[in-house]
């Protein structure tokens, strides 16, 4: 049967309500457009453990969702939808995807990646062998009899590095993506590494969930199952054969070379972990990136976005919103609300439909007509508790064709040493503050860009029970001797800030090596629902002292020497409204997202002492220390 197009109809009620991308208003090929529906009531038949062949001979286990049934012929083609993933492919959430899909008219595979549950291999995490697996598993499904030769791509975070991964190889008949929370940009600035330090809450994390899934042997799962990484956090470094993750020595061999291959270089260099050395030899399709201001492949979603949109037909384009990693259905993130628009209610299943339905159908459904961004400026709300108990902080979309915006202003916010921090420089001509970082004693994560079991989003920066490093009494971390904490006035306007966050440092420290973390926070006065206040984390960031002249070699500190340290947070959209505060907090820790420097110079990852430091900040006239926010211009925001 010859798949039908929507017509001028579904064009028409799309214009009679505001464009949205889709969010949350019916789309074209939507329930109750006869001529469409055609294509979206199909049955399905899925075929089981298809064993697709790649160039060396491995086989990939594939499930294949076909659509079938009265209103179809066996000599029909369809557009093939793939997602490529080292998860489960028998997951409710995929299937139900996958059958939605295959439904409205698409052929759809899922894959395992080589090594992984039924595929023929061995698995190795961000593995160079997977782009050119994409490639063979594109033009494989594009010679079946019942594809039309067009393929496209989606999936989130792993599958969307797999997208990222296939797209370098230029496969002839792939033809649109939609890349959501992932696609690695430089592994070896977020995701993985950032500043020099190692993510390791997310990364250790997963080695230890991954290899408690992959184990086959009773006793080695009986060893991950009574072990809990959050008490391993403790016993670091983490050395061969001295963990848990022994049993399952290909996950320790990960986790340990990504944490003490701290230079960068060829390790890093590797197709899987940079993309933005590759844009010029990606293939030339429709993408779209969807990324959140608290997920943590957001540095990289932006990255790839302005990168792959030099010279090329395109389009590519981006949609951000405020969701932790894979929260793009939900309206929270952490303990903070943002308003019922913030949510794609319908993401998995329309939302991916009107995109594919447009490049691999050919549908006119006004695609083409979005613009190149669409971000969701967070703030605004009324700051109350709602019903959840959580902080109402709202926010709305915005359409933009550039970003940072046109018409941005940066503006420079320098810190003070009695805690100001004010758009006036300092005159002081020896200012500086001093604090003592204790890596046995670090200041916990709460919150931010995070993923696998250390919490992420927005949350009031006070420790608490139920967060790893937190101590009794459980004060805001303002409270702590350790964070350095510089605060505008109460905001007389609104202040928008959209973009990267630039943080420039004047430091010193007693020891050889050291951090400094900055972090951008909304602080809230007090209501009658938080009568202490809210301080609400926006964005934060590190930067390893050892890496202030670059990321190829590590040089080591001359304690009691100055040195300016400059470093970008990742980006943001927030509204600061009238009464606010904007505050920067500066340590030296944010545990366990970041691993922690020992302080004492030894190769990282593998340290056996710890040394307390004394870290100063310097808020001189001639050694001043600031942080540069890109304000947004107002007219940006009508």
């Amino acid at each position: 049967m010859m798949l039908r197009r929507c017509g001028p109809a579904v064009a028409l009620a799309r214009s009679m309500v505001r464009r949205r991308w889709g969010l949350s208003v019916a789309l074209a090929c939507g329930v109750g457009h006869a001529a469409c529906a055609q294509t979206r009531g199909l049955e399905v038949t899925v075929q089981h453990d298809v064993r697709v062949p790649m160039r060396d001979g491995v086989h990939l286990s594939t499930e294949l969702f076909r659509p079938s049934g009265p209103g179809t012929s066996p000599d029909a083609r369809y557009p093939v939808l793939l997602l490529r993933t080292p998860y489960a492919i028998d997951d409710s959430v995929l299937v139900r995807q996958a059958r939605t899909f295959a439904a409205a008219g698409y052929v759809v595979a899922l894959q395992n990646l080589r090594g992984r549950y039924r595929s023929e291999g061995v698995f190795t995490k961000y593995a160079d062998v997977d782009a050119p697996d994409g490639y063979d598993a594109i033009e494989w499904l594009a010679a079946q009899r019942w594809s039309t030769g067009k393929v496209g791509m989606w999936g989130r975070s792993y599958a969307a590095h797999a997208q990222a991964d296939a797209a370098k190889t230029l496969p002839p008949h792939l033809a649109a993506l939609l890349i959501n929370q992932g696609g690695m940009a430089d592994g070896w600035d977020h995701a993985v590494r950032h500043g020099g330090a190692f993510e390791l809450g997310r990364e250790m994390t997963w080695a230890f969930q991954e290899a408690r899934r992959d184990a086959v042997d009773i006793v080695a799962r009986a060893a991950l199952d009574s072990a809990r990484v959050e008490d391993w956090y403790t016993a670091l470094p983490l050395r061969r054969g001295q963990s848990p993750l022994r049993v399952m020595p290909e996950y320790e061999a990960y986790l340990l070379d990504e944490w003490t291959t701290a230079d960068d270089g060829p390790y890093w260099a590797r197709s899987s972990l940079r993309w933005r050395t590759r844009y010029g030899t990606t293939a030339d399709v429709p993408m779209l990136h969807v990324g959140g201001w608290y997920d943590i492949f957001l540095r990289g979603t932006l990255m790839n976005v302005e990168g792959l949109s030099r010279g090329r037909r395109g389009p590519v384009r981006a949609l951000i919103g405020p969701w932790v990693h894979g929260g793009n259905a939900r309206s929270v993130a952490g303990e903070v609300e943002f308003g019922a628009d913030a949510a794609i209610r319908d993401f998995d299943t329309e939302f991916h439909l009107r995109w594919f339905d447009h490049w691999l159908k050919g549908v006119d459904n006004g695609v083409e007509r979005d613009p190149p961004l669409r971000l969701f400026v967070m703030g605004g709300g009324d700051g109350q508790r709602n019903s959840s108990g959580r902080l109402q902080h709202g926010g709305r979309w915005i359409d933009a064709d550039t970003f940072p915006l046109r018409g941005t202003t940066s503006r420079r916010f320098y810190l003070h040493a009695d805690g100001r921090l004010s758009p006036d420089a300092p005159r002081s001509a020896s200012a500086a503050l001093t604090f003592r970082f204790d890596p046995a004693h670090p200041v916990p994560t709460l919150g931010g860009n995070v993923s696998n079991r250390v919490r992420d989003g927005a949350y009031d920066q006070r420790e608490r029970p139920d967060f790893v490093a937190s101590r009794a009494p459980f004060l805001p971390l303002r409270a702590r001797a350790d964070v350095l904490v510089f605060e505008t006035p109460p905001l007389e306007d609104d202040v928008t800030v959209i973009g990267p966050i630039d943080v420039v440092l004047h430091v010193s420290t007693t020891g050889l090596d050291t951090d400094f973390t900055a972090k951008l926070v909304d602080v809230y006065p007090p209501s009658q629902s938080y009568p202490t206040g809210f301080d609400l984390n926006i964005m934060d960031g590190v930067q390893r002292l050892s890496y202030r002249n670059g990321r190829r070699t590590r040089a080591l500190a001359r304690p009691g020497q100055v040195y300016p340290l400059r470093f970008r947070l990742f980006p943001t959209a927030n509204r600061f409204v009238r009464g606010h505060r904007i505050r920067i907090d500066i340590s030296s820790s944010n545990f366990p997202r970041f691993d922690v420097n020992p302080n004492t110079g030894e190769p990282l990852g593998q340290h056996r002492r710890m040394q307390v430091v004394d870290n100063t900040v310097y808020l001189s006239a001639t050694r001043p220390s600031y942080v540069v926010l890109p304000i947004a211009p107002a007219a940006a925001l009508r």
